[in-house]
């Protein structure tokens, strides 16, 4: 049929660790997205987040093996944020407090919901 290509059996195998996790841990997939998201929202061009991210990648400190990227890409995030001035550091660094006062007041398999902060002021 003009238009359709057959793959041959050696061409529909996947790359070798092509099934392994993309990420290591929860927070990091919630970055990506949380990134993508405001990106798509139009809230920075994707020249902007690579410029923010290659910065912090870039830096000294950063891992030789990258175990440490996508701390980068979080604080690259973070600056952005505060740049564009939807949130400075101390803003998001107030809410993941809450996020993480909430989550040690949720019990065992309840929904971990920011009302259960108990520091927050009602």
């Amino acid at each position: 049929m003009p238009g359709r290509a057959t793959l041959s059996p050696h061409e529909t195998e996947l790359p070798g660790g092509f099934d392994d996790p993309v990420f290591a841990e929860p927070w990091q997939a919630e970055a990506f997205a949380i990134t993508v998201a405001l990106h798509d929202s139009g809230l920075f061009s994707w020249n902007e987040w690579t410029d923010a991210l290659s910065a912090e990648v870039k830096k000294p400190d950063a891992a030789r093996d990258g175990h440490d990227y996508y701390e980068h890409w979080l604080s690259a995030l973070e600056k952005l944020l505060a740049t564009k001035g939807v949130a400075g550091k101390h803003e998001i660094d107030a809410l993941a407090a809450a996020w993480e006062r909430a989550a040690h007041a949720t019990p065992h398999g309840k929904p971990i919901l920011l009302e259960n902060d108990p520091g927050a002021h009602r």
